[in-house]
Formats: C-alpha cells, sequence, structure tokens
C-alpha cells in the first residue's frame, strides 16, 4: 500500500481491524521505514527489528484499541529492556526493568514498541544533540534542528517511521519539535497522564511543569493516545481521578476563545502571524466565536518559569553531575552557561517563588473567565539551523530562550495546551499554532485542534516519500 507508514494511526488501526494488513506487515513497513531513513536522521536510539517482529506476532490475535500499532518513545520514558539515557553519558546503558506507567498501558492496548528516541542531554535544550548519539535532525530540511527535547520522538513520526508515540514536557518539549517537524501533540494537564516512569521524576516545581505528553500526525491520533493513557495511577501523587469526557461540537462553539498573534515582548515572523490568522478564521467559518485577547499574566508566569526550569532544574542537575562538566555535551553546557549567568536560588526565594507561582495561576484562571481557550504561537519562529541561537525577527533581535516563551506560560500553568501544523517559512519548514484552555479541560482542546487540524493538518516531508 503506497503511503503506508504516513498514514494516520487511526487510519492504520482501521486496516488493522479489517484484516487489510497484519500486525507484522505493518511493522515490517516501519522497519524498512527506519531502516532507510533512521540513518539519516537519527532519530531512534534503541532499535531491534528482531525484538519488534517478536512484538507483532504475539499482537496478532490481541483486541485493543492500539492492537498492532507500532509506536516509539522518548528515551527519558521507561521501557522494559530499552535504552533510557536521557542523551547523557551520566545515563549510559541505563536499562529498566519494568514499563512507566505510559508504556505499561499502551501495550495493554495492544501497541508494539518500535524502539526509544533521541533526547538532548538531559532534557534541557530546544535542539537534539548529545555526546552519546549525536543530533537528530530535521526530515523537512536536515539542515534544520527537529526540536527538543522530543525531537527524536518528532522526526520519527513525521518522516513515518513511527505511526505515534510519547514525549515529555517542561518548557514546550513536546510542542516545539511537534511545531519544527509538523506533527500533532498535547502537553496535558500534569496528572491527566500519570508520569510515573518518567527520568527525572516529576517532582518538587516539576510535578506543575512537568507532563508525559502524546505526539502523533493527526489530532485525532493524539485524542486517541490522551484517552488510552489517561486516568489516575494511584502511585503518582499529582495523578488526579479525572474522568475522560467528550464535549459535543455544539458544547465546543459556546466556548469563547481569545487568540493573540504576539505577547507584546518578542515579536513573530511574518508567517507565524498569517499562520494564527489562518486558524482564527477556521475556527470562524466552523460557526466558533474568536476574538483578540492579550492576557495579562504572561510575562509574571514566565519568569517563574525561568525560576524553576532554568533555576531550579540547574540545581537538580547538578547532584547528578557532581563537577564532572568536562563529560557534558555542547547543548547542555549551553543551559549550565545560561543557569550559571544567574545567582544561585536560595530557600527563602524558592519559598517566594512557588508562592508567588500560586498567585499568578489564580490571576490567568481569572483572566479565562472571559475566554476559557486561547489561541496563539508556539513559538516566535519555525525550526532553526543548528546550532543557531538568536534570529532577527522584525528588526529586532530575538534570544533563543525568548523565542520559545509562547509555550512556557502554560508549564507554569499547569495548563493544558495542544500544537496543531497550519502554515510554512518561506524555506517550507512547517509553523504550528498553539490551543491552551484551563487546567484540566484537556478535551477542550483537544477538540477545538482537532477543528483546525481537519482544514489544514500534516503534510509528508519530501524525504519520507522517496
Amino acid at each position: 500500500m503506497s503511503g503506508l507508514t504516513t498514514r494516520s494511526a487511526t487510519e492504520l488501526l482501521e486496516l488493522l481491524r479489517k484484516k487489510k494488513l497484519s500486525p507484522l506487515e505493518l511493522v515490517e513497513e516501519h522497519i524498512h521505514q527506519i531502516e532507510r531513513l533512521n540513518p539519516k536522521l537519527n532519530a531512534l536510539v534503541d532499535f531491534d527489528p528482531e525484538r519488534v517482529r517478536a512484538q507483532a506476532r504475539k499482537v496478532s490475535a490481541h483486541e485493543g484499541p492500539l492492537a498492532g500499532l507500532p509506536v516509539t518513545v522518548k528515551s527519558s520514558i521507561a521501557v522494559a529492556g530499552h535504552k533510557c539515557e536521557l542523551g547523557s553519558g551520566f545515563y549510559r546503558n541505563n536499562i529498566p526493568s519494568e514499563d512507566a506507567t505510559v508504556v505499561a498501558r499502551m501495550r495493554a492496548a495492544g501497541a508494539v514498541i518500535l524502539g526509544t528516541t533521541n533526547a538532548p542531554e538531559l532534557l534541557m535544550s530546544y535542539e537534539t544533540a548529545n555526546d552519546l548519539y549525536g543530533r537528530t535532525l530535521n526530515p523537512w530540511n536536515i539542515e534544520y534542528s527537529a526540536g527538543g527535547s522530543s525531537g527524536g520522538e518528532s522526526a520519527a513520526i513525521a518522516a513515518g517511521m513511527s505511526a505515534a508515540g510519547l514525549g515529555s514536557d517542561s518548557g514546550g518539549s513536546v510542542r516545539q519539535p511537534a511545531h519544527a517537524t509538523g506533527i500533532c501533540a498535547l502537553k496535558p494537564t500534569p496528572g491527566r497522564i500519570p508520569a510515573t516512569g518518567h527520568i527525572p521524576a516529576c517532582l518538587g516545581p516539576f510535578a506543575t511543569l512537568g507532563a508525559i505528553g502524546p505526539m502523533a500526525r493527526t489530532m485525532q491520533d493524539v485524542s486517541l493516545l490522551f484517552s488510552v493513557l489517561s486516568g489516575q495511577d494511584l502511585d503518582d501523587p499529582a495523578s488526579a481521578p479525572v474522568p475522560l469526557c467528550t464535549p459535543s461540537i455544539t458544547e465546543l462553539k459556546q466556548i469563547p476563545i481569545g487568540y493573540f498573534e504576539d505577547d507584546g515582548i518578542v515579536p513573530v515572523t511574518p508567517e507565524t502571524r498569517f499562520a494564527i490568522q489562518s486558524a482564527v478564521d477556521a475556527l470562524r467559518r466552523a460557526g466558533f466565536r474568536v476574538e483578540p485577547f492579550r492576557p495579562r499574566t504572561l510575562e509574571a508566569a514566565r519568569k517563574i518559569w525561568w525560576t524553576f526550569f532554568v533555576r531550579c532544574g540547574f540545581a537538580f542537575d547538578e547532584a547528578i553531575i557532581q563537577g564532572r562538566y568536562e563529560k557534558l555535551s555542547p547543548t547542555f553546557k549551553d543551559f549550565m552557561a545560561t543557569a550559571q549567568a544567574e545567582p544561585p536560588l536560595e530557600s527563602k526565594e524558592l519559598l517566594f517563588a512557588w508562592a508567588e507561582g500560586d498567585m499568578i495561576r489564580a490571576k490567568m484562571l481569572a483572566e479565562m473567565r472571559d475566554y476559557p481557550v486561547w489561541l496563539c504561537p508556539v513559538c516566535a519562529i519555525p525550526a532553526f539551523r543548528h546550532d543557531e541561537r538568536e534570529w532577527i525577527v522584525e528588526g529586532k533581535t530575538v534570544q533563543y530562550l525568548d523565542a520559545m516563551r509562547y509555550m512556557q506560560w502554560f508549564n507554569t500553568f499547569g495548563a493544558p495546551a495542544a500544537v496543531v501544523p497550519v502554515g510554512a517559512s518561506p524555506e517550507g519548514l512547517p509553523i504550528g499554532v498553539q490551543i491552551a484552555a484551563r487546567p484540566y479541560a484537556d478535551e477542550i482542546v483537544l477538540g477545538i485542534a482537532e477543528v483546525i487540524d481537519r482544514e489544514f493538518g500534516y503534510r509528508v516531508p519530501p524525504i519520507a516519500e522517496s
């Protein structure tokens, strides 16, 4: 079947259910695509075709919502028997003996685990590169980054090496790679999808910032994964007993949506503005009420994110590094230089930041009374060239971490946020838009994102077709 590996997961599952192909036949197609493209893109870092075939043979008689679907998992989420190294020599040859809760749920639903995917060292970069496995390339143009920290995952899915998969996100790490490679993703409300088995553990401030999120080529596929993966995990202290719901399109259209093209501080490219307006127009044509609105709490939320992610994150990592700085990769050294430019974080400052974060979240909730859903950019720029760290946008110099600020607010907020591909840059690189809502309104985000995705959606990178 032509183009089988770049079809949506939903289409593939329908073919499997109708027995138009077997799990083993589908797996063979993906093995071929991996063997053809992974040497060029460097997305998967632990892949054994015989182990994959053995899984597929067992699935043939299995019934489940993901029965026979070939998936991948970011190499910071435990997969029993697979390397979980976080792109770091400090975790070299770390092989978990048990699956993370989300991986166990995918297996129970019948999914076939193809392998684990590349990540920047200790997950602290928007570019996937490390000294263990090297750099992951963007399927749209190998001169560009596939994003990070779930860049291996996004590249694998965009290039048809995987039907869907799992990433994780504490500052945009499923959303920015999805934006860069032209796929869909959701950063869920923390706790809606259990984080048990993620390394490092989502503890302290990262219990609010961090979440494991589904990634796929369509929002319908992301919604399917969310339905399979969500649900309380009694071993996860952040996991909440929130039942699934399915809002109707009529109910979704009753929710006012506020949109903004920029935050008034960091400009975005003209093509990014056009993508936002295109999404707005599509929603209005579908009968949604979408109005201009710029929240006032964004910069305060971003400052709290910086304290927790950059300064607390580095404090956690220092305990692992223990002064062995010479063994670090250049991407992590970039993060370390940023963190070390700040004064050491003292306990009193952390205490007040924690309290301030709660106050900012309360203000964001108040701002969502009139517009419970926000539509905005994912990043100020599309995918960037390898090692680039600043850009001129609308005549203004935009620094690396500032370009990514459009995602970071929603980690501070602990809110669900999805990314859908909509536009393209002059170079042909994908540009996504971001849909966010109040915490625990994940299904609202997914439903509205699906409306946009049906209008625009995934395009196949030329490298995946040749």
